[in-house]
């Protein structure tokens, strides 16, 4: 590339080693051109509207505003800037938030500095670029059944969160402005969609995966 066609990188890493390290990894690629630094994603909008990085080499596990956060906020307010994820880390729920949230792809921090590159590139271009240990967390949370309770109707979510607060099926009625008998349905199908067949089963259920607020 020549010197006007740069590719402009803004790296958001809370480790200044890190930050500092892939800055002179990047040096020797005369196409690429590091703008800036951040240690959060606090001023991200601010940041990326100041600098204008065509990508942004984003860390997932930051102090104040994370990377799928800040990621967000980039795909919102800044559509045309390009976010890599770069992290130590291959938990199924940040690669799936993530790239949800609009990255175009997600490296481990382990790559090298030539496929780091390239990936910048491809990022630049708009064309994703997937760590094969992340690509198989994918392929593993498909192939893996939805936890329960993922289906239930916004009323069953109701109705489950008064059970568990150890309410009758008549008080829950006068809770919902609703039939007993309707209560009766609604349970029938929620104990359907959990797998259980008892009111304490269906609040064990519950609570383990995270379906009601136990406040």
């Amino acid at each position: 590339m020549s010197e006007e066609k740069k590719i402009w990188i803004l790296i958001v890493d809370d480790h200044l080693v890190v930050r500092e390290g892939l800055a002179t990894l990047l040096e020797p690629f005369s196409d690429l051109q590091v703008v800036g630094k951040a240690d959060n994603g606090s001023n991200i909008v601010k940041l990326c509207q100041t600098l204008e990085p065509d990508v942004v080499l984003m860390d997932l596990v930051m102090p104040h505003v994370d990377g799928v956060e800040a990621t967000k906020r980039i795909r919102e307010h800044c559509p045309g800037v390009q976010v890599l994820a770069l992290t130590s880390f291959k938990d199924d729920r940040l690669v799936r938030g993530v790239l949800e949230a609009g990255a175009v792809g997600y490296l481990l921090k382990n790559v090298g500095a030539n496929e780091l590159a390239e990936a910048i590139r491809d990022a630049y271009r708009g064309q994703p670029t997937i760590a094969p240990e992340a690509s198989q967390v994918l392929i593993e949370t498909m192939r893996a059944p939805a936890p329960p309770g993922k289906d239930l109707t916004e009323r069953e979510q109701e109705v489950l969160q008064l059970l568990a607060h150890g309410l009758s099926n008549s008080e829950i009625g006068e809770q919902l402005d609703i039939s007993p008998h309707t209560v009766k349905n609604h349970l029938r199908s929620i104990y359907t969609k959990l797998g259980v067949s008892t009111r304490a089963a269906a609040t064990r259920v519950a609570i383990k995966y995270d379906l009601i607020d136990e406040n």
